[in-house]
């Protein structure tokens, strides 16, 4: 059986990045939050795309990507293995947006 887990402020606030002067977080951290694969949070904003505006979801650029990863995580593309698509990341509306659509618990 599945438990819920508590997260403390400090840990949601490390997964909170500054793009495109707005503070988003990446779609692969929203789902763990959801407990659902970053494929599930993908469909559902690919089905959903009319409730998914650029304010409150986008995919990033490829340089916007880079940036983010070897700046925050010190990973380079080439390190992730094979095909890599940049993420999708989320403002707080498009996050409460997603807890809509989203089939979990």
């Amino acid at each position: 059986m599945n438990e819920l887990q508590v997260i403390s402020n400090q840990e949601i606030e490390k997964m909170i990045f500054e793009v495109r002067g707005k503070f988003v977080m990446l779609d692969s951290d929203i789902a763990n939050l959801y407990h659902v694969e970053t494929k599930r949070v993908n469909e559902a904003v690919k089905n959903n795309l009319t409730k998914f505006p650029e304010r409150y979801s986008f995919k990033l650029t490829d340089e916007e990507s880079k940036n983010l990863l070897v700046e925050n995580f010190d990973q380079k593309k080439e390190t992730r293995g094979g095909r890599y698509k940049n993420p999708r990341v989320f403002t707080e509306e498009g996050a409460l947006m997603l807890s809509t659509v989203l089939k979990s618990k």
